[in-house]
């Protein structure tokens, strides 16, 4: 049994390793992707879901850790999106110096605003934490000296060689995979230290901490800080999946996005964020193409305008999930346990 115990343990690193050789797959997936596993758009769009898989894993040690539901954590990827991207172009260095002070922006703002933030607690953190994301995304549309590119974005200016074009799509989706194995190994680290444990208590009873003479708000601090680095290294990643920095990542919508993706993978479970972010991009990509086939336009009124809407599928498909999967996707393994006892 001590066997199987161990042989368990390893199974996420044969998951890491499966995922690390799929770019030399030539395997067809009708209907789950458009081409074979290896071809570029099909690695574009795993690269994509295995980007938000991590960015919600980080934004679960806020809401499902810490208990603390933050709306502007979209302003901590953007950050490290425009940041790497303005420093590459107005300084003129290199895309990894540029990423290293664009991930080192990102950390400050979050220390910062985090700071502020958590001076409050329950709705009115929310609020404030809405209302610093909000003004970031203003900022940006508004195009100050014309850094941000406004609503149009910003190009990404020289990255290295080997992370342009379709023929490296497969080296794009290896960084995907890493800031993946990067986040799923901070995250759980960070849950099963000292400091985890006190996060865990703040979620539970925040008043009863404090008895045992501990202060919340450093360790609620911390949480936001890692969260909010582990955002603005996201994206980075996001630069280099889509050749440039774009105001819809700045957006309370994004945010709200990301809640919606740990919410469908099971709120404060070790897999279950990872695994919302990854069905949430896909469905997201998948049900836009859904939506314009040609098969639609030929349907009734009735059914062709919300099948025409890739949110309106998404959301309806949403709102059943919860109903049919309450606790989340990770929450069906824990019941079917339950049913076994």
């Amino acid at each position: 049994m001590r066997h199987i115990g161990r042989l368990r343990s390893f199974w996420p690193l044969a998951v890491v390793a499966v995922l690390a050789v799929l770019p030399y797959s030539a395997l067809p997936l009708p209907g789950l992707l458009d081409g074979p596993i290896g071809s570029p758009g099909s690695l574009q769009l795993l690269a994509l879901c295995l980007l938000f898989g991590a960015l919600a894993t980080g934004y679960d040690l806020l809401l499902g850790r810490t208990g603390l539901l933050s709306f502007g954590h979209a302003l901590y990827f953007a950050a490290g999106s425009y940041a790497t991207n303005l420093i590459m172009q107005e300084w003129g260095l290199g895309f990894w110096t540029s990423a290293l002070l664009g991930l080192v922006f990102g950390t400050l703002l979050a220390a910062l605003l985090g700071s502020v933030s958590l001076r409050v607690g329950g709705i009115a953190f929310s609020m404030v934490t809405l209302a610093f994301a909000q003004a970031g995304s203003i900022l940006v549309t508004r195009d100050p000296g014309g850094l941000t590119g406004g609503e149009e974005g910003r190009a990404a200016g020289a990255l290295p060689g080997s992370l342009v074009g379709i023929q490296h799509t497969a080296n794009l989706y290896w960084v995907a995979l890493g800031y993946l194995v990067l986040t799923v190994v901070v995250v759980q680290w960070a849950v099963r230290s000292p400091a985890g444990r006190v996060w865990e208590g703040i979620k539970e009873n925040e008043l009863r901490v404090e008895v045992l003479g501990l202060r919340p708000y450093g360790f609620k601090l911390l949480a936001f800080v890692l969260a909010g680095a582990l955002a603005a290294l996201g994206g980075v990643v996001h630069l280099l999946l889509t050749g440039g920095s774009t105001p819809g990542t700045t957006t309370s919508d994004f945010t709200l996005s990301l809640l919606v993706m740990v919410v469908l993978g099971g709120s404060g479970t070790r897999w279950g964020p990872l695994i919302g972010g990854v069905l949430y991009t896909w469905a997201q990509h998948r049900l836009a193409d859904l939506a314009g086939a040609g098969t639609i336009a030929h349907l009734p009124s009735v059914l062709r305008v919300p099948l025409s809407q890739p949110l309106v599928l998404l959301g309806a498909l949403f709102v059943a999930a919860v109903y049919a999967l309450p606790g989340g996707v990770a929450g069906v393994r824990l019941r079917l346990r339950r049913g076994q006892a």
